[in-house]
């Protein structure tokens, strides 16, 4: 059985986000967590909230599932829209700034 959950519209770069998924992929539930909470990056408290939510939503798709049972079958990180804004520069010139987005995917499975 399956469980899914996503993060959209993330405030940073899925290049930086991918640095703390492929980190995690492939593990246990509960490894995943450990590594996770002892990981000095904001992507791996985002991260680490979409497990727990992909976890939850296994418990309530199958309630005798246990946490232990579970791990990281895939997890990735697509880009988002990116945000167009503009700096004001000399001479009357602007230029553009791309605050970029980005989408997690968790899948949890304990097969």
């Amino acid at each position: 059985m399956e469980a899914k959950a996503t993060a959209n519209y993330i405030r940073m770069s899925a290049r930086k986000m991918r640095l703390v998924v492929n980190e995690v992929r492939g593990y246990e539930f509960p490894e995943a967590v450990d590594i996770l909470k002892n990981m000095p990056k904001k992507a791996a408290r985002i991260t680490l909230k979409a497990i727990k939510s992909a976890a939850a939503n296994a418990k309530v798709m199958n309630p005798d599932i246990a946490e232990e049972d579970l791990y990281v079958k895939k997890i990735y990180v697509d880009e988002g829209p990116t945000w167009k804004r503009y700096r004001p520069r000399a001479r009357g010139r602007a230029d553009r700034i791309l605050r970029r987005t980005s989408k997690l995917t968790v899948v949890l499975s304990d097969e």
